[in-house]
């Protein structure tokens, strides 16, 4: 396993990160305990989960994902062998059970801190990360940016000012951006430097072969600044495994059991993946596994967050570690991405 530095926290993070978030839902508890124990022994010591996690995000399941870590941290007594990252919830009128509607101010994430921190059982994280903006700016799912009035945003000093009391406290080692956009994470590090404030140190965003946004502008922040990138969703869903190609609907799949997610569903979104497939199938490679290759590859990545329903798929992503790709594959997939540039926002 290949470790990276976390920004410039002196963190060391293992290139894949064990992503948590159908843990509550498609996962039991048990499911999830035997996927850490996977993870770890593999050499990953990078967990991200969330508050809001379990996907859906639902009242009745909120917290179970941070609860089954927590329960596992209790039994094998480990917690000193791992980077563990959560996030806590920006503005959604539809989570009204987090809090009232949860909000980016020192009040609501100082009560989110504590809340996950008694979930996990244990007394400090070693990442907090915004898991999207206080402000409206175009993530999940949107490209272009429209502006709205935001007057009632919190102000991202706010915002910061907060987590510096976290840090300074001992709760919160370092910090980090999620769902970001370059303009955000410049004014993030513009206000770390003006004021003495905490320096991100990441930034978790979508990125995948359908989905590659983050190189625009996203990627030369990464690069001058050294806040790498986290990489969520690096196989669209499982879109990039094939499974779901010719309307396939495979059983107990994440897209089957839940049709609300139809971020990769596009008709553009397919026709790629089907080059990707063929590009995998041609070369005697798992489509799922190449998808994840090229993601460990960018250099502007720190992590690549994998997640998995079931332990043969962990195993296989795992597995993409030591997967690496030639230059005659990286230029077939750029190629297909100069044909159809991000279908899937």
């Amino acid at each position: 396993m290949e470790y990276r530095s976390l920004g410039n926290t002196g963190i060391q993070v293992s290139r894949l990160c064990l992503g948590t978030m159908t843990f509550g839902e498609q996962n039991t508890e048990s499911d999830a305990h035997e996927q850490l124990d996977r993870a770890l022994d593999s050499g990953v010591n990078f967990i991200d989960t969330a508050e809001m996690y379990p996907v859906p995000p639902k009242a009745e399941t909120q917290g179970s994902t941070e609860r089954y870590i927590g329960s596992w941290l209790k039994q094998r007594g480990k917690r000193d062998d791992l980077v563990l990252a959560s996030k806590v919830a920006g503005p959604n009128r539809n989570m009204t059970h987090l809090r009232g509607g949860p909000r980016l101010n020192a009040e609501h994430i100082t009560r989110a801190l504590e809340d996950s921190l008694k979930r996990l059982q244990t007394d400090y994280l070693d990442l907090y990360q915004l898991h999207w903006p206080e402000r409206q700016a175009n993530f999940f799912g949107k490209l272009g940016y429209t502006a709205q009035d935001d007057e009632d945003a919190i102000s991202l000093e706010e915002t910061l000012n907060a987590l510096k009391t976290l840090v300074d406290a001992g709760k919160v080692r370092a910090i980090g951006l999620s769902n970001e956009t370059a303009w955000g994470a410049m004014s993030f590090l513009h206000l770390a430097d003006k004021l003495g404030l905490p320096r991100i140190a990441s930034i978790q965003n979508p990125y995948n072969l359908l989905n590659r946004s983050y190189e625009i502008g996203l990627a030369e922040v990464s690069y001058r600044e050294n806040v790498g990138l986290l990489a969520y969703s690096p196989l669209a869903f499982g879109v990039l495994s094939g499974k779901y190609l010719g309307g396939q609907k495979p059983k107990d799949a994440r897209l089957t059991l839940f049709e609300r997610f139809q971020r990769y569903n596009s008709p553009l979104a397919e026709e790629a993946t089907w080059s990707y497939v063929e590009i995998a199938r041609k070369h005697d490679l798992d489509p799922a596994q190449m998808a994840l290759a090229y993601v460990n590859s960018r250099p502007f990545l720190t992590s690549n967050i994998i997640g998995a329903t079931t332990l043969s798929q962990l195993n296989d992503n795992l597995a993409s570690e030591s997967l690496s790709l030639s230059q005659e594959i990286i230029d077939e997939i750029d190629a297909v991405h100069q044909r159809i540039s991000n279908p899937a926002p």
